[in-house]
């Protein structure tokens, strides 16, 4: 069934095109992701599905009986009730119904109802019919689900009797989302949801998506995220919208190809206006020629020449160089203990850092893994512990708070006044690999975005040609484009690099030793995240098979049998999967061959070579749309494998 149909949507502002001709269609369990640069309109249209902006012309359809549930970017839940009280104000009905119910139950053991047998049988057939609504809107269980999901969000029962207010705005965003999800619409609209989520949390939010009953339409820039939830990804770009079928890797795989095919066909068009161009400039002036030359001017004007794949979006370029190597030891830290006076948050820390290492620091929100970073950089005190640095370390730091910012300098003078001596042409040539253009150089540091001080401060790090970046959550804020980017740069550095990110994608691809930091202790994986995890796993599973309670060795469920066949399984529907995800592409290039074919002048009109066209268009799309139904029903046998 289908819950929302996007229909030719224009939006603009100040006569600035933002969308134009927008289609878009979610049906009910797709999980939909909705991608792009920033500045794109991704929010845009978000808000204008939710019915929280107007557009200039379409239409947007929804069934009548769609219920839309929107939670919109850094959106914080504000309520004077307490966190327990506020979460059951969703359930006010089922809440209503069980007074409802106490109360037929009272009137039954009054002795006048029980007594009059007429009387009776009505105040319990009341009761009986309101019981089985009660208990199929699950009012048996309002208070668990409640738990559930506070859990997964990080609110644990002592939390439960906090008021709202007295919260932190990261926490009000975790539990304005978890009121959302209780609330279980048929199309879920969340922009931006992992802001402010660490690792473990996300891991809950990603169960819980795969597993919802409605429809999802997500805007997010978690590429792992997006990744483990989404089948489908709408892209937003130069106000237009394309859509792609399976997860963000495999949008990446089919955008790269599509890349490819335009860009052929952009070349032989422009050599083709290009010829024409020519004749008509050498032949225009000659009487014996000017009708051809007219003719072809007119092709040049009819043709609806297509845009560059490049368009007009710029990507930022950099890299990161050192001036210096360092030697082979950077680092050794030995039982150090972090926190500040009088609040140790973790302790017991010891590990090595040696050159091109590229650890990433991982762990729970709160344990103390950016205060480490800064512990590391001098910036506070170790509580405890030896810190050993080697020999020609020289760090550069990205603080995810930009505090090295001045917020009443201009970008272009956050630069010079640290680098007097660089010319201010190159100063400003800089801030250009960084997408600081023209008057933009002139913003106050105060006046930028968030990704604009994120590409800022990431200026600042490059020029200072440190051989061992410490980095603090440095994706944080940047698009989709700008993460590559940085990610690239990172790969080419070739120096040491200690980072701190909830960017699970990121750190698959940097990472080559992943340290867990709890509160006690670290502990090193030597590998990337996928890896952390598997390991992660292996160890649970062998402390669960060896733990002993009371001199009685505790042994699983024999469920082992079961859990083999089951992964055996998803392997197996997962190879499938990434078949059909290759061939896609390939089905789809192959359509849009025939269709350009179809539109040429000589093709057209020639009726068998139509004829023959359109019969393989027809016999292709049919595939098209066999591949597709394939893919959806395997990606429900493994989501019913998960649950």
């Amino acid at each position: 069934m289908i819950v929302l149909q996007v229909n030719q949507i224009t939006k603009s502002f100040n006569g600035e095109d933002i969308l134009t001709n927008v289609k878009l269609e979610i049906q009910d369990r797709d999980r939909v992701a909705l991608v792009g640069r920033n500045g794109a309109g991704k929010s845009t249209l978000l808000k204008i599905i939710a019915g929280e902006m107007s557009y200039d012309s379409g239409e947007i359809i929804m069934p009548k009986n769609i219920r839309l549930g929107y939670l919109e970017q850094h959106a914080g839940l504000e309520s004077k009730l307490t966190i327990w009280d506020e979460m059951k104000t969703i359930f006010s009905h089922l809440i209503n119904s069980e007074k409802e119910l106490r109360s037929l139950e009272s009137q039954m053991a009054d002795p006048s109802v029980y007594e009059d047998t007429e009387a009776y049988a009505r105040v319990a057939a009341t009761y009986d019919e309101l019981q089985l609504a009660f208990n199929e809107a699950g009012g048996y269980r309002f208070e668990s689900d409640i738990r559930s999901i506070l859990h997964g969000m990080q609110f644990f029962p002592e939390d439960y009797e906090k008021p709202v207010q007295a919260l932190s705005g990261g926490q009000k965003t975790r539990l304005a989302l978890a009121k959302m999800l209780l609330s279980k619409p048929d199309l879920l609209i969340l922009d931006e949801p992992t802001n402010h989520l660490d690792i473990q949390t996300l891991s809950f939010l990603e169960n819980y998506l795969k597993n919802y009953n409605g429809a999802v339409l997500i805007v997010s820039h978690d590429r792992y995220f997006l990744d483990q939830v989404v089948t489908f990804v709408y892209e937003v770009s130069r106000h237009n919208v394309a859509r792609f079928v399976g997860n963000y890797s495999s949008y990446l795989t089919q955008k790269a190809k599509n890349y490819e095919l335009d860009s052929k066909k952009y070349e032989k068009q422009q050599e083709e206006k290009a010829k024409l161009e020519e004749f008509v400039s050498k032949n225009l002036a000659r009487a014996s020629t000017t009708k051809m030359a007219q003719s072809r001017r007119k092709v040049i004007e009819k043709t609806d020449w297509m845009d560059s794949p490049d368009g007009d979006e710029k990507s930022a370029s950099f890299g990161f160089t050192i001036d210096r190597p360092s030697g082979n030891d950077v680092l050794r830290l030995e039982e150090i203990a972090v926190g500040y006076p009088n609040n140790t948050v973790s302790s017991n820390i010891s590990f090595s850092v040696y050159k091109q290492d590229r650890i990433a620091l991982v762990g729970p929100n709160g344990v103390g893994k950016s205060t480490l970073l800064k512990t590391i950089m001098k910036q506070l005190e170790a509580a405890g512990g030896k810190i050993q640095y080697g020999t020609n370390v020289q760090f550069g730091y990205y603080d995810q708070e930009q505090a090295a910012l001045t917020g009443n300098k201009t970008a272009l003078l956050e630069l010079w006044d640290e680098w007097p001596l660089m010319n201010e042409r190159d100063i400003r040539n800089v801030l250009g690999r960084f997408l600081f253009t023209g008057d933009d150089v002139q913003k106050t540091v105060s006046t930028l975005s968030g990704g604009e001080k994120a590409r800022l401060a990431l200026a600042k790090l490059m020029l200072l040609k440190a051989n061992t970046l410490v980095l603090d959550e440095p994706t944080n804020h940047l698009d989709l484009d700008s993460k590559e980017v940085l990610e690239n740069a990172l790969l080419d550095f070739p120096g040491t690099i200690i980072f701190v990110s909830h960017d699970r994608y990121f750190i698959n691809r940097i990472a080559t030793k992943v340290i867990e930091l709890a509160s006690d202790d670290a502990t090193l994986f030597l590998g990337d995240y996928d890896y952390y995890l598997e390991k992660k796993e292996e160890m649970e599973e062998l402390a669960l098979e060896n733990a002993v309670v009371e001199n009685t060795v505790v042994t699983k469920v024999n469920t082992s049998t079961i859990d083999k066949e089951a992964k055996k399984k998803e392997r197996q529907l997962r190879r499938q999967l990434e078949e059909l995800e290759s061939q896609m592409p390939t089905v789809d290039a192959e359509i849009t061959i025939i269709e350009e074919k179809l539109c040429e002048p000589e093709i057209f009109q020639d009726h068998e070579a139509v004829q023959q066209l359109q019969m393989e268009l027809d016999q292709l799309k049919e595939k098209q749309d066999n591949l597709s139904n394939e893919w959806l029903e395997l990606q429900e046998q493994l989501e019913e494998i998960a649950t």
